[in-house]
This record gives structure tokens, sequence and C-alpha cells, in this order.
């Protein structure tokens, strides 16, 4: 009896086992028969070849595997190929499914990949467009990010990865060596400014012993906090750290430095994309892959121009009733004016820092208790606030927001950039403690990673517009949730916030299109926000390296308010507070969308709240 038990168990296995491989071979190697294992594919397809980004996410480690943890990612030319013959492999398989016999969450899904991927396949003419090395981005600032905050070192082989990727340094810098060699072959040369940026860092960052090197006082300190490891297994560890920052990263970022100091004299002061070959239809692609609109760089320059006129209107009201409008003023002098005032500091000391950070944490607690009346969907990852780490902040931007992990092992982390207390006047903190946080990415980015239903890629898949849009319109949701309520101040920070992402739309496309010279962006920009001039040069620089990208915060919330404008006009009275927390919910619960696509899913949920019979008004006593 038990040998035949035994005989129809293992005959069992072996026909799971078969199962399993044959779907495992036909996931992999072929298109799939179910359209929601082919979305896994694609999302299983990429992800494996971005072992940094499985390391980010933290999905991997759920199931056990860790292999991914002890490299970096392929930066080769020949990976950049194989992956647009991927996407157009990804995109042909996906067009073969029979769209008409698909359920509406499948098309819905359908679309938003095909978009995405479409777009990718586009901009496969202008791969050498871009400069990987910049101020804002790259390895020489990326890698020590990565390794510092999303590596983690939780156990002894958490400490071997890392060394194994501080070993895969050299490679990897090599590989966008190769690349950078073929852009200038090309005539893409970055602006002298990023070159002079991108040298002085490395050569800070490079230039300190290995020993206190950021890399190798981090890695002490986690290998310290260890349990179960002997002084000597300590002392190894740090170590062989040494050893490598000594014979490969720092050899790594000597190359990097050498190559960007021959290119210096080749650079030019010209720093619109419009100086590169075929650099018009490339912004004009920039605009659409960013904004996820068909607007052109002329419409989104005007719709820029107006909002500038009508913020300024808004602004210059707040600050006569608050007597703060000088005779012959602008707003934007009052703005520069109230921002150098004591009355609007901290101190410009740690302490002074400490009390910021600690009022960033008291915000974001009231917001996320406010935002509970009228957003239904909370995420269940927590959010912390850090300052940005001190070896990126002279670069970086203002503040910026860090995903959580999918397996609740790290926070969501809105960073604040502190380098300079002058910079970060109170009554801007308010607003920007609701784009970075609470309701804005944090609610965004968290929710959709935590959708329960639909293919995986829907939780990370980034639309710019999307993100961006929501992150503004939620700053202006707050004026609905009563946080700028008898704070005029903080409301001019919200305007002048609302001022800086329309000016956005002006000097982005008159530096790109419009040929505008760096200086006339960057005293207009100065001109109508009243940010201070280092702040100013940090965003307009930014704009000259990520072309389009900064048209997306506007444009997205433009739409996401439209959309909200219709609701409101078709439901009339029945748009109350219940029907309020159903609409931010259509929004948020579906992961990043095209702006087109998102429309047409608002405008599907009004039509379905129109066949809702109105609630009967209650009646009097």
């Amino acid at each position: 009896m038990l040998k035949t038990l035994l005989k129809t168990l293992g005959a069992l296995l072996a026909v799971t086992l078969l199962v399993a491989t044959v779907f495992l071979v036909n996931l992999v190697w072929y298109r799939p028969f179910n359209l929601n294992h082919y979305y896994e594919k694609v999302f299983v397809s990429f992800l494996l070849e971005q072992p940094e980004l499985l390391s980010m996410l933290g999905i991997a480690e759920q199931f056990g595997y860790r292999r991914h943890n002890a490299h970096l990612n392929d930066a080769s030319e020949a990976k950049a190929e194989r992956d647009f013959a991927q996407w157009r492999g990804f995109l042909a398989d996906l067009k073969a499914y029979d769209f008409a016999r698909q359920t509406p969450a499948q098309q819905l899904s359908t679309r938003v990949l095909t978009w995405y991927i479409e777009s990718q396949v586009e901009g496969e003419k202008f791969r050498f467009h871009d400069y990987p090395v910049n101020q804002l981005q790259g390895v020489q600032s990326q890698t020590p990010e990565f390794l510092m905050q999303q590596h983690r070192i939780a156990d002894r082989r958490g400490a071997e990865d890392y060394l194994s990727r501080l070993g895969e340094v050299g490679r990897k810098f090599d590989q966008v060596l190769e690349g950078l060699a073929l852009r200038e072959s090309k005539g893409v040369v970055p602006p002298r400014f990023v070159i002079e940026k991108v040298l002085a860092e490395m050569k800070r960052f490079a230039g300190q012993p290995a020993g206190e090197n950021p890399l190798a006082t981090h890695f002490a300190a986690k290998v310290k906090a260890l349990e179960g490891l002997s002084d000597a297994e300590r002392q190894d560890l740090n170590t062989r750290c040494t050893l490598a920052l000594n014979q490969v990263v720092l050899p790594a970022y000597q190359r990097l430095i050498a190559f960007f100091e021959a290119q210096l004299p080749r650079a030019t002061t010209d720093d619109g994309v419009w100086k590169l070959p075929d650099g018009e239809a490339y912004y004009a692609y920039r605009l659409r892959n960013q904004t996820t609109t068909s607007l052109t760089p002329q419409q989104v320059h005007e719709i820029g121009l107006s909002e500038v006129a009508r913020i300024e209107t808004e602004m210059a009201a707040i600050l006569t009733a608050q007597n703060e409008l000088q005779a012959g003023e602008t707003p934007a002098q009052a703005m520069s004016r109230l921002a150098r005032d004591p009355r609007f500091l901290y101190p410009n000391t740690d302490a002074g820092r400490q009390q910021a950070i600690a009022e960033y944490t008291r915000m974001i607690g009231e917001q996320l208790e406010r935002s509970r009346g009228v957003i239904g969907l909370v995420p269940k990852a927590p959010i912390e606030v850090q300052r940005v780490p001190e070896f990126r902040e002279k670069t970086a931007p203002g503040a910026y927001y860090s995903l959580p992990a999918l397996d609740g092992t790290r926070p969501g982390v809105f960073y604040a950039n502190l380098r300079d207390m002058a910079e970060v006047p109170t009554f801007g903190m308010r607003t920007l403690a609701i784009h970075e946080g609470v309701p804005g990415h944090h609610f965004q980015i968290a929710l959709a990673q935590e959708q329960a239903a639909g293919p995986t890629f829907r939780r990370v898949l980034p639309f710019t517009a999307y993100m961006e849009g929501w992150a503004l319109y939620a700053e202006w949701l707050g004026t609905e949730l009563g946080l700028y309520e008898n704070d005029p101040y903080g409301n001019l920070g919200r305007l002048q916030a609302e001022m800086f992402r329309a000016v956005r739309l002006v000097v982005d496309t008159g530096i790109h299109a419009k040929r505008w010279p760096r200086e006339q962006a960057i005293a207009y920009m100065q001109g109508k926000t009243g940010m201070p001039e280092a702040s100013v040069v940090s965003e307009i620089e930014r704009y000259i390296v990520d072309p389009g990208q900064a048209c997306a915060y506007k444009l997205g919330m433009l739409s996401i308010r439209a959309a909200r404008d219709r609701a409101q006009q078709a439901l009339g009275p029945r748009f109350d507070a219940e029907a309020q927390k159903a609409f931010h919910d259509v929004v948020l619960g579906g992961g990043a969308l095209p702006l087109d696509i998102l429309q047409e899913q608002v405008d599907g949920w009004i039509k379905s709240r129109q066949l809702v019979p109105a609630r009967p008004a209650a009646s009097s006593p």
C-alpha cells in the first residue's frame, strides 16, 4: 500500500514539475496562452535585467531570491540594443492578442502597456541624445546613493553582496564611458556647465581617502550593527571594502574624470536640445513622452504664459491684503524679500535643520488625518522625513520622494534638502510636505504598489505627467483640507510653488524650442517666482539636461483639475463628500496612467455615477 502511495505521489510530483516547466518555458520563451500571464512576462523579463531596480522594489526577497543583490545593472550599448529589440518583440506579441475578446480591465492594461512600449520604441532613434552623466543623476551620484540608501545589509550575505557590487563599479562605469564616447562621435556633448559641475562633484567624492569615503563609513556602520559576527570578521569585511574602493571604485571615478577633463574644451554654452542632430523632433518627442499629450511646444509655452499671469494676480491680492506688497514691487520681489525675513527662517545650524525635520514630520501626520476626509484610499506603507545625504545636497533638488519597498522593509521617504536653511522659508514647507509626502507622491506611489488586483506592471509603471500632476493637484487640494486656513503666508507659498510649475512651461519650451540662452531663462524664472538665485540656477540647469520633464507637472495638474471640474458640473449637488472620495479613488486606484486614458476613466466613472439615483434630501422636522 505504501509503495503504491509513494509511486502515485511520485507520478503526481513528476506531472506537477512537467506542468510547471511547460508553464515557465511558455512564459519566458514564447507568447503565453493567457494574456494575464503575458503581462507578467513583460514585467518579469524587464525586471530580471535590472538588478538594482529589483533590489529597490524588494519583490524577489519575499520568495527567498537574492542573487540579484550582488550585481549592478548592465549599462552597455549592447544591452541597450537588446532592450530595444525586446520592446519591439513585446509590442508585436501584445498586438497579437484579440483586443475585442479582452475584459474591460484587460483592455485598460493593454492600452496602458501599449502606450508605454510604443513610447520606448519611438525613442530609439533618439537614444544618443541624452546626457547620461549630469549634475542631477548618473553613475557618479546614483551608484553611491543606491548602495547607501537602497542596498540592504541585514545579515552577512547582505554585506558580501555590497562588496560584490563595489567590485562591479568599474565595469559599469566603463560601459557608461563607452556610451559617452559614442555620443560625442555623433555630436552630442553636454553643455559646458554640466561638465564643470560633474567634475567638481566627482573630484570631491573621489578625493577622500578610501577609509573616509561615504561608501566605506556607511558599510562600517552597517557591519557594526550586524549580530553574530566576531570582531575579526567585521575587520575583514571593512578591510575588503577599503580594498575594493582603492582598487576598483576610485580608479573608475578617475577614468570618468579624465574623460570629462578631455571633453571640457570641446563643450559649448548652447544649452537647448535644438543644437543636437534633429533636435526639434527630439524635443517634440520628449514633450509627448513626459506629458503624455500631443501639445506642441508653442501650445505649452502659451499655456504657461496664461497660468503665470493668473497666479501672479492671485498672489498680488493676498500680498496686498497682508500689507506686504510695497510700492512698485512685483509679487515675485515681495516673495523674495519675505524669504529673507527672519520671521520665516530657521537658524542655518544643525539645530535649525532638526527643527525643520520635526516640523515636516508634524505636518505629514496632520495631513494624513485630514486626507482621510476626502480620499478613501490610504496607503499601508509608512512615510518618514529625512535630510538629503550631505554628499549629494549641493546639486540635488530641494526635495524628492523615495518609494517604499514592496516587501515592507523600507518606508517611503520624503527627502528634504537642508544644505542652506535660507533656502527653506517656513511659508513654503507645508506645500513641499504635501507634494513629496501626503497626500502627494507618497499616496500615489504607495497606493499604486499596494494594488491587490491587476498586473504587476501597473504597480510600478511611471508616467511623469500623472505622477507629478497628482502631487501638484494635491498641493491645491490642501486648500480644501483646510491646511492653509488662517495661514495666508502658507497659501502664498502654495501659489509660489504653483507659479514655479507654470514658469517651467515657459522656460523649458523657451530653452529647447525658442533657443533662449540659459541666462534669459534664469532671469525670467527669478522675475516671476522670487526664488533665490542659486535655486533658480539649479532648476534651469535641470531642465537643460532633462528636456520636457518639467512641463509634466503643471499639465498633469491641469488635466486632473479639468476632470474634477467635469465631474462637479455633471453631478452638481451630488458631488458631495462621498462622491469626492470616490473621484479621488478613481484617479488614484489604477496606478499611473497616460493623461488621455485617465480622462476616459474619469468620464466612465461620471456616467456610472449619473445612473445612480440621487439620495432624497433630508426632510425638515
